[in-house]
């Protein structure tokens, strides 16, 4: 039995740990890029994919509880929520841009 607890400690520190490098990678590639949008990619995708693994080794590490359910509830909802805001937040960077030609070609036009 303390080998089993061992074990689900062990699983659950390796995806806390995995979740605090993507929260790193990420970190480095807001600061890092130059472009908004590069910028807001790297942000949306580290959320994205960082929260998940940490929560999911919260939820190995605290057990099959009510707790763990409300933390995976927390995951369902970032997951559909960060990508709508991001890809919300693109379309009006996009829009407002004053300058579009130094930024990014346009993808409408055929050559």
């Amino acid at each position: 039995m303390i080998a089993l607890q061992w074990i689900r400690f062990l699983i659950g520190t390796a995806f806390l740990i995995c979740g605090t490098i993507i929260f790193g990678i990420e970190l480095f590639g807001v600061f890092k890029l130059k472009y908004v949008l590069n910028r807001m990619h790297a942000a949306a995708m580290g959320d994205t994919f960082g929260i998940a693994l940490s929560m999911l080794g919260l939820v190995i590490l605290c057990g099959l509880n009510f707790t763990s359910v409300k933390m995976i509830l927390v995951v369902v909802f970032l997951w559909f929520a960060s990508p709508v805001a991001s890809h919300m937040l693109a379309r009006f960077e996009v829009t407002t841009n004053e300058k579009p030609d130094s930024c990014y070609e346009d993808q409408t036009k055929k050559s």
